[in-house]
């Protein structure tokens, strides 16, 4: 299998009872050229930073349809979305027999369908729930977030907040991840649906990050708030499809991944008014193989932290902070959907110093990555027949 950056691998397979999974170990490469391929052999597990864990896989919850996202209720309970159009509930480790009632109308279709669930920041006060879907509009469909509140183990009265101005006829690139920061800011991402030249129009909602208040209102420093030829909620554009979202535990950066198109997937800080370049600058090249040129320093984009060629297409995103697994706290980590796997990169500040693939043995698409509470790294498969599992320590690190 390709390793997705090119460089050498060391295999050490993990046997648990009848579970064996294979953690690859990538030798650090610059993050400016991961293609590079090192001509010496590769180093031994490194210790320190990029030290690795033994671990097995805990499949809690399978026979979901094309799982997109999980949310974690308190008390153990969790809200899982499926691509078709459904929420479901899973109560003690029981997937509940019938969708939850009063969840938004996803129209589900190629890439688009019920999309990311997240809890408001103080959920336990307000019981607010977001889920982000796609939406028919006039000219086809388009991105949007709706608000619900929990009770009773139902969505009760579901309302959108936001309905992206971004329609389109195709079925991909939705986005659509949503993230809260510290101070209680909304942040969504949507594609550029399969219009590259919309990521650079400004007066379009293709193809960027929006921030939010709760409650959808338009913040009073957002970078382009007081633009006529731009929209008010953009955040940040030159976005092609991400897919992945978290919040830096240290810093409340907002940091994602996103999808390239032939290679350069890749991992960014997000930052106001920010260009990330998409259709201009790409480490990866067109679908037809046609070239793109590579990320100019000169030029006014905000280059990545790190590219993936050949691709990863990285889904769901998470910063460990468990202590359940200390050598990786503090490490982010990716969903891997072509590439099916977990890609845990290790930083020092911005700088991508090492890189390992987890579950290249398993062999499934994953498309969420959750921290969770409880200290475990939990996952959902995309799949007809899809697995809501975790990862488990088998020892404290090696």
């Amino acid at each position: 299998m390709e390793s997705g950056i090119g460089a050498p691998l060391r295999a050490r397979v993990v046997s648990v009872g009848a579970t064996t999974v294979v953690a690859v170990l990538l030798a650090a490469c610059p993050p400016t050229d991961p293609r590079t391929v090192p001509d010496n052999d590769p180093p031994p597990a490194p210790e320190g930073p990029g030290a690795t864990h033994e671990y097995t896989v805990n499949e809690l919850v399978t026979g979901l349809e094309h799982p997109w996202a999980v949310a974690f209720l308190p008390g153990g309970d969790m809200l899982i979305t499926e691509r078709p159009g459904r929420v479901r509930l899973v109560r003690d480790g029981q997937l509940a027999d019938q969708p939850v009632q009063g969840a938004p109308d996803a129209r589900s279709g190629g890439q688009g369908g019920m999309l990311d669930i997240v809890l408001h920041p103080d959920f336990d006060a307000n019981s607010l729930v977001y889920i982000s879907y796609s939406k028919a509009v006039p000219g086809g469909r388009t991105t949007a977030v709706a608000r619900a509140r929990w009770e009773n183990d139902r969505l009760e009265g579901t309302e959108d907040v936001f309905v992206a101005d971004a329609a389109g006829p195709g079925g991909q690139h939705f986005g659509s991840r949503i993230a809260f920061d510290p101070d209680g800011y909304m942040y969504v991402t949507i594609g550029d649906r399969g219009s590259p030249d919309r990521s650079q129009d400004l007066g379009d909602h293709a193809g960027v990050t929006v921030r939010l208040h709760d409650d959808g209102q338009v913040p009073d420093d957002n970078p382009f708030v007081d633009r006529d030829d731009a929209r008010a909620e953009i955040y940040t554009y030159g976005n092609r499809n991400s897919q992945g979202m978290a919040i830096h535990p240290e810093t409340d950066e907002v940091w994602q991944n996103e999808h390239g198109p032939r290679g350069g997937d890749e991992i960014n800080v997000m930052t106001a008014g920010g260009n990330y370049g998409w259709p201009e600058y790409r480490y990866g090249d067109h679908y037809d193989t046609r070239p793109i040129p590579d990320y100019d320093p000169a030029a006014d984009v905000v280059m990545p932290l790190v590219d993936w060629t050949p691709a990863l297409a990285p889904s769901g995103m998470a910063f460990y902070t468990g202590d359940l697994f200390p050598n990786w706290n503090g490490n982010v980590f990716n969903g891997g959907l072509a590439a099916r796997q977990i890609r845990r990169v290790v930083f020092d500040d911005t700088e991508a110093t090492h890189q390992e693939e987890l579950l290249i043995d398993y062999g499934e698409r994953i498309r969420d990555v959750r921290d969770g509470p409880d200290g475990y790294i939990y996952f959902l498969t995309d799949s007809p027949n899809g697995v809501l599992a975790r990862l488990e320590p088998v020892d404290n690190g090696t």
